[in-house]
C-alpha cells in the first residue's frame, strides 16, 4: 500500500486507514489550493492594471472597493451575465469546451506545486496537521516535472481549438500563429527543465525543493543562471506575455484566436493568461530559487509556515518582474519571435545541458577537471561559430531572394 501511495504521489496523509480527520485535511487542502488560485487571479488582474498605471503616470481602478481592489469582481459578474455568443458555422461542442482546456491546466499545476514546509538542513518538508503527517502540497508524484510540462502542453490545444472552432478566417489565422509559436518554446523550455532535472535526480517537485538546500544549491546558481534565463523567456512566449503577445495582436489579427468569443467564456481565456502568469512563476521559483526555502529564518514563524511566506514573496516578484516587462517591452515582430526560439533559445539550452552532463560525468568519474573544462569550452566556441555563420549564410540567402522579386 505504501509503495503504491507513493508511487501515484499521493499525501502520506493517504497511506493506512482513512479516517475523518485525514479526510478533512486533504478536503481543506484541495479548497485552499484552488480557492487561493482563483482568489489570487483576480488580485493579479488588479495588480497588473495598477501596476502599469502608476508607471504610465495614471490612476488605475479605484473605484471598486477599497483602492480598487474589487474592479475584477465587477468585471468578472458583467461578464458573466453578457450575452454569451455563438457564432452560426462553429462547431458547438468543441467551440465550449476550448476556453476550459485553456484555463483548467493552470488550476491542476498547483497540485504539485510545495506551498510550505522546512526543507532546510536535509529535511523533506514534511509537516504535522492535528497528529497527521502531511505535505504542503496536494499531491507529490515521482514524475512531477513531466505532468507539469503535459498540463503546459494542453493550453496549446485550447488555443488552437478555439480558433479552428469558430468558423471564422480571422480566429483560425490566430490560433495557428499562436500553437506555431507555443510548440516552437516548448522545447527550449523543456530542455531548461532538463538540467534542473539532472543536477537535482528526481522528476519530484519536493525533491527538486529539496536539493536546493541551501543559496549555493539554488539551481539559479549551481546550474550557471543560463538555464534560468532559457527558461523564463520561454515561458514568457508560452503565456503569450508581451513582448511575446503575438497570439492576441489585436492590430494585426482583429483580437487572434478568441475574436468570435463573448461572455465568460471570453472571460476564462482572460482569466487563463493571468492564471498562468502566477502558475509560471510558482514553477521558476520551485525549480531554480528554492520553492519555499527563505535566505534566513524569520523570528517567531514556524519553518513551514515561514516556507509559505517566502515562497509568496518570491512569487510577487517574478509577477513585478512580468508587469514591469509588459508596461515597458515592445513586441516582437514575428520573424524575431521564431528566430530567438529556433537560432538561439534550442541550440542554447541543448548545448548548455550538453555541458552540465559532462561536467557531472567528469566529477563522478574523476576526470581531469581542467582538460574537461578546456574541452567543452573549445567544442561550445566551434558550436557557436558554426550557428552564425548557418545564420548569415540563411540571411543572404534571404535578401537575395527578396531582391529577385
Amino acid at each position: 500500500m505504501v509503495g503504491s501511495a507513493s508511487l501515484l504521489g499521493l499525501d502520506p496523509i493517504s497511506i493506512g486507514n482513512l479516517m475523518w480527520a485525514p479526510l478533512l485535511i486533504i478536503l481543506m487542502k484541495v479548497v485552499v489550493v484552488f480557492g487561493v488560485g482563483l482568489v489570487a487571479t483576480m488580485l493579479m488582474v488588479w495588480f497588473e492594471r495598477k501596476a502599469i498605471a502608476g508607471m504610465n503616470n495614471r490612476i488605475g481602478p479605484n473605484k471598486a472597493g477599497p483602492w480598487g481592489l474589487l474592479q475584477t469582481l465587477a468585471d468578472g459578474t458583467k461578464l458573466f451575465f453578457k450575452e454569451d455568443l455563438l457564432p452560426e458555422r462553429a462547431d458547438r461542442f468543441v467551440f465550449r469546451l476550448a476556453p476550459f482546456l485553456a484555463f483548467v491546466p493552470a488550476f491542476l499545476v498547483w497540485s504539485i506545486i510545495p506551498l510550505g514546509g522546512d526543507f532546510s538542513n536535509g529535511k523533506d518538508g514534511l509537516v504535522t496537521w492535528f497528529g497527521h503527517t502531511t505535505r504542503v502540497q496536494l499531491a507529490d508524484p515521482p514524475v512531477g516535472i513531466l505532468l507539469l510540462l503535459a498540463l503546459s502542453s494542453i493550453a496549446v490545444y485550447g488555443i488552437m481549438l478555439a480558433g479552428w472552432s469558430s468558423g471564422s478566417k480571422y480566429p483560425l489565422l490566430g490560433s495557428v500563429r499562436a500553437s506555431a509559436q507555443m510548440v516552437s518554446y516548448e522545447a527550449a523550455l523543456g530542455l531548461s527543465v532538463a538540467t534542473v532535472i539532472l543536477l537535482a535526480g528526481t522528476l519530484s517537485t519536493s525533491g527538486i525543493v529539496g536539493h536546493q538546500g541551501n543559496f549555493a544549491n539554488w539551481h539559479v546558481i549551481s546550474t550557471g543562471v543560463i538555464p534560468f534565463v532559457i527558461f523564463m523567456i520561454a515561458a514568457t512566449a508560452e503565456m503569450n506575455r508581451p513582448p511575446f503577445d503575438l497570439v492576441e495582436a489585436e492590430q494585426e489579427l482583429v483580437g487572434g484566436f478568441n475574436t468570435e468569443y463573448s461572455g465568460i467564456r471570453f472571460g476564462l481565456f482572460f482569466l487563463a493568461e493571468f492564471m498562468n502568469t502566477i502558475t509560471m512563476s510558482g514553477i521558476i521559483v520551485t525549480l531554480f530559487f528554492g520553492g519555499p526555502q527563505g535566505l534566513f529564518d524569520i523570528p517567531g514563524i514556524p519553518g513551514a509556515w515561514e516556507g509559505t511566506l517566502w515562497l509568496i514573496a518570491k512569487i510577487v516578484v517574478f509577477l513585478y518582474i512580468y508587469v514591469w516587462m509588459r508596461a515597458t517591452l515592445p513586441r516582437f515582430r514575428y520573424d524575431q519571435l521564431m528566430n530567438l526560439g529556433w537560432k538561439i533559445l534550442i541550440p542554447a539550452s541543448l548545448g548548455w545541458f550538453m555541458l552540465m552532463a559532462v561536467l557531472r560525468l567528469a566529477r563522478d568519474q574523476d576526470w581531469n577537471r581542467g582538460v574537461v573544462v578546456t574541452a567543452c569550452i573549445v567544442v561550445l566556441l566551434l558550436c557557436v561559430g558554426i550557428l552564425s555563420l548557418a545564420n548569415r549564410v540563411s540571411k543572404a540567402n534571404r535578401e537575395r531572394e527578396g531582391a529577385m522579386f
